[in-house]
């Protein structure tokens, strides 16, 4: 570390969180992970498990990147099966089964349904793009061959007869489910997935049971690694600016579509990836959550992309776009990226009008994905693979390539195995079947859900929040709320109280991290002007923030809101209170 290094160290011990203290002042782990993605988060807690000393970093909040900016899906991917991804089919149906069993409080099951046009269509441009991954001329599928997909997609999917298999249904059956369908439409095919509620919540849920599994396994965030050299792997806290140096045997890249320019910062060049943006509107429509009768809607449009309408939290989510990204850019859904959703809904509800004053919240994420040169980017794998670098005198460094939600704790696994033969440590244990934290003691009937919540939580408006955000783990919630002073912040959504455990147990940091991430409040296009005064004013004294600090948490979280989810809050509601 340089003098400026130090000097900045010592000048800001007195504003360092005690977490941040801790480590600076040990200056040892056996493995630091570098990104706190929902893979970063799952290879933690693997590795926590195995009981070795791990740290986790993040230079933003905990799932804050890519793992953010998902469609909410837990899928086997069908489309996968056209590119011949068979093992990463197999792999997601698996992981999609076992996330329903072990994640039941944000791992929903899914009725998806897939308008057909046509009978024959694609059956000689399938083969082609099978065999070469490229688009070629954009067509949409047929039912025959959505029918031999759905049939192999069986085959890997049933979970030992526990998933429905699809089924297929004509046009007069098709408008009787779903009236407000194309009249064009000739089939209807579906079949089930799974959905995730939360997925910024499940991915905390999974970083706390890492952190529980073994007192060496520590998780930061808002701490960047800069570099790497002979003093180890050199960190700065992103809130004060303090650089300290951390020693491992293991450094691991879990840094996403950031992969490459975290190796530069390590003193690196690589090249392995190749991410595309993908954007999603979020809706507040009545008229169209009705006319999907709770079914996500799952097609291909006529451009070749596959495209989704989902309802979820009461709103109707629409995505994805596939376009080549910048990760040194910040991810924007654009104006015609909307525009190609509206497109794409009137292509399947025609008699339905949707405009931008429908819109509460749009986002932006990308994709992880591998350099892909001119392979079409429907076309690149979704699979993963692991790189290592090993130079003289430093830690090895893997580098985590590609990932996806569905799979995030078979590539946890996959990744905390290649750390643990690094280190010459065997497995101890797996996690598989281990359920996540608030999916713990999850009620699996209705009955016993209210009873569950008579017993932990209270029958009422505020206790089905809590139990909806954090699942069994609202009993200790609850408890905590209890034994303190306790008044609304937002409603029944948020109490003053919840906030305190959220800063104590969750690492909140910022009034941002409460509203897109440990709340669904920016999602449902509920953080309005009023909603981020009263969170900061809630946050203030709990972070010790004055007046100056607490009004820039106030205008950072708006301009974001604007700036990255197009969500327009008038100046003069601002300044309001």
């Amino acid at each position: 570390m340089d003098d400026r290094g130090d000097m900045m160290s010592v000048e800001t011990n007195r504003d360092e969180r005690p977490g941040i203290r801790a480590m600076r002042e040990s200056g040892r782990t056996s493995v630091v992970i570098i990104g706190a993605g929902i893979n970063g988060i799952s290879t933690f807690r693997d590795l926590a498990m195995q009981g070795v000393d791990v740290l986790l970093v993040e230079r933003g909040d905990f799932a804050s990147g890519a793992t953010a900016a998902s469609s909410h899906m837990i899928h086997g991917g069908i489309r996968y099966l056209e590119n011949g991804e068979f093992r990463l089919v197999k792999e997601s149906v698996q992981e999609r089964n076992g996330l329903l069993k072990i994640a039941p409080h944000y791992v929903k099951p899914l009725q998806t349904t897939i308008p057909i046009y046509s009978t024959f269509s694609g059956i000689l441009s399938a083969p082609l793009r099978f065999l070469t991954h490229k688009s070629g001329k954009p067509g949409e599928r047929g039912a025959l061959l959505i029918k031999i997909g759905l049939t192999l997609y069986d085959t890997f999917s049933r979970d030992g007869g526990t998933v429905p298999r699809h089924r297929f249904v004509g046009r007069k059956k098709s408008m009787e489910q779903l009236p407000r369908l194309d009249e064009d439409v000739k089939y209807t095919a579906t079949y089930y997935d799974a959905s995730i509620h939360d997925p910024e919540r499940l991915a905390l849920d999974v970083l706390r049971d890492g952190e529980a599994a073994h007192r060496g396994a520590h998780a930061l965030n808002y701490v960047e690694a800069v570099g790497l050299d002979d003093q180890g792997l050199r960190l700065r806290d992103t809130e004060t600016g303090s650089e300290f140096h951390v020693q491992a045997d293991v450094v691991v890249n879990a840094s996403g579509p950031w992969t490459d320019l975290t190796n530069a910062s390590l003193g690196t060049d690589t090249s392995f990836m190749g991410g595309t943006k993908g954007s999603h509107i979020v809706l507040d429509h009545p008229e169209l959550l009705e006319a999907t009768a709770g079914r996500e809607i799952f097609f291909e449009h006529s451009d070749g992309r596959i495209v989704l309408i989902y309802p979820l939290k009461g709103r109707v989510l629409v995505g994805t776009t596939d376009l080549d990204a910048d990760p040194r850019e910040p991810a924007r859904c654009t104006e015609e990226e909307v525009q190609y959703f509206f497109d794409l809904i009137r292509h399947v509800f025609p008699t339905i009008e949707v405009n931008h004053s429908d819109i509460v919240y749009r986002y932006s994420g990308i994709r992880p994905l591998p350099h892909h040169d001119d392979t079409a980017p429907g076309f690149v794998s979704r699979d993963y693979r692991i790189e290592r670098r090993k130079d003289e005198g430093l830690p090895a460094v893997f580098s985590l390539v590609g990932g996806k939600w569905t799979t995030f704790r078979a590539l946890g696994e996959n990744l905390a195995d290649h750390v643990l033969e690094e280190l010459q440590r065997p497995r101890v244990t797996s996690t598989v079947g281990v359920r996540i934290g608030g999916g713990n003691g999850y009620p699996k009937t209705p009955r016993r859900k209210l009873e569950w919540l008579r017993e932990n939580v209270g029958e009422g408006e505020r206790g089905q929040v809590l139990f909806t955000r954090y699942g069994t783990r609202a009993a200790d919630v609850a408890a905590f709320i209890r034994d303190g002073e306790d008044a609304p912040v937002v409603g029944a959504v948020l109490s003053t109280r919840e906030l305190t455990w959220m800063v104590e147990n969750e690492q909140v940091r910022h009034v941002s991290d409460v509203v897109f991430r440990r709340t669904s409040l920016a999602f449902t296009g509920d953080a309005d002007a009023a909603t981020v005064r009263s969170i900061a004013q809630a946050l203030a004294p709990i972070l010790g923030w004055d007046t100056e600090r607490s009004d820039a948490e106030i205008s950072d979280t708006i301009t974001e809101l604007r700036e990255a989810h197009g969500v327009q809050i008038e100046p003069a509601a601002v300044d309001a209170g």
